[in-house]
């Protein structure tokens, strides 16, 4: 049990790596917490009661304070990222003890392990901002949703902005092939179907394939086409919680999985070719897509169906317009990655959206 009192989480710097501090004189709760600390990889700082080594509470970020030791850090100066922990669910008494010593939160064990895992494993990984998430799906067959993803995720890497890939459609073909990586050494997305609870952000994006300055999370050649959906939900929440951007190519068909995917989006990109039939067929995905994700956007792709234009394809759609990307954007299949060629239409395409996305406060 995790029980939350009045104040705000700790706040971390992009890359900040540290373990908690523990105070307690209790042995056997000490056992537990140092095994919680190993299970998310920090190391942490123990102490019978408030450490001696000026600075040492205040710097933590997360201190731990065993139920035992409450009365003996009451002077301490108030922070933030306090957990009071215990093992007793029907003492009343602990609450009173966590606010005296200015506590976040009450933990109880075992049943709160899961929930102190994961905040441990946040502080070790110096979670900062969470990566700005994009998605990409094309309103039919071919409407070039894999290409624009790649080229967004290009784009944002030349910029220096730390970049995640996604294929999240295993029927695609392999967003790595499109890069020219399919050789690549690195995990693809079956070795992650028997993830379970959390991912470790940093340990995900050294194993994938880095390829044009970004890495890639892509299918095998292999005949897996799924992956639970608990894990997609944990592979993801690693990528966001590693900070920078992460570009989801995402296919038509809405499965759990997929669902897991758009729950996390900040906003999604419908790639729509500019003709009645594609239009139909982009209103049904949107209106799937939609019951998900709040935030859907049209990108047009030309050339234009007679009496069309971008601005009546968005106004047909009752969606908001992104632009059009010119027929010529989209490469041929052995060409260079898409959104390569730094004065191409489709890259200044995609840096006018990080542009205009970033100036709206969708990542820094």
């Amino acid at each position: 049990m995790a029980g939350a009192i009045t104040h705000d989480r700790p706040p971390t710097a992009e890359g900040r790596q540290g373990g908690p501090l523990i105070v307690t004189e209790d042995v056997d709760l000490l056992d537990d917490l140092l095994r919680l600390c190993a299970a998310a990889g920090a190391r942490p700082e123990v102490h019978h009661g408030i450490p001696e080594r000026r600075g040492s509470w205040e710097a933590a970020p997360l201190v731990l304070v065993g139920d035992d030791a409450a009365r003996r850090v009451r002077g301490a100066l108030r922070r933030r990222g306090v957990v009071l922990v215990g093992r007793d669910q029907d003492d009343p008494g602990v609450w009173r003890r966590a606010v005296e010593i200015g506590a976040d939160h009450v933990l109880v064990l075992p049943d709160g392990e899961q929930w102190l895992v994961d905040r441990i494993a946040d502080v070790a990984e110096g979670v900062g901002r969470p990566a700005l998430t994009v998605g990409v799906i094309g309103g039919r067959g071919g409407a070039g949703a894999s290409t624009l993803a790649c080229a967004l995720a290009v784009t944002s890497a030349r910029e220096g902005k730390r970049t995640l890939l996604v294929d999240a459609d295993p029927l695609g073909g392999g967003l790595d092939v499109l890069l020219g990586g399919e050789a690549a050494e690195g995990l693809r997305w079956p070795a992650f179907a028997a993830s379970r609870g959390r991912v470790g952000a940093g340990a995900l994006e050294e194993s994938l394939p880095q390829l044009h300055a970004l890495r890639v999370l892509s299918w095998d050649r292999s005949d897996t086409v799924t992956v639970p959906p608990q894990a997609v939900r944990a592979v993801l929440a690693a990528a966001r919680r590693r900070g920078g951007t992460v570009v989801v190519d995402l296919p038509r068909r809405i499965d759990e999985g997929v669902a897991e995917i758009l729950a996390q989006l900040d906003m999604g990109l419908l790639v729509v070719p500019a003709d009645l039939r594609s239009i139909a067929a982009a209103g049904r995905v949107a209106s799937v897509v939609g019951m998900v994700l709040r935030d859907l956007r049209i990108v047009v792709r030309g050339p234009c169906a007679p009496g069309l234009d971008d601005r009546e394809v968005a106004r047909l759609l009752d969606l908001p317009l992104v632009g059009e990307l010119p027929e010529e954007s989209f490469p041929l299949d052995g060409g260079p990655p898409p959104g390569s060629a730094t004065k191409g239409p489709l890259s200044r395409f995609c840096g006018a959206f990080w542009e205009r996305v970033r100036a709206e406060g969708g990542g820094v």
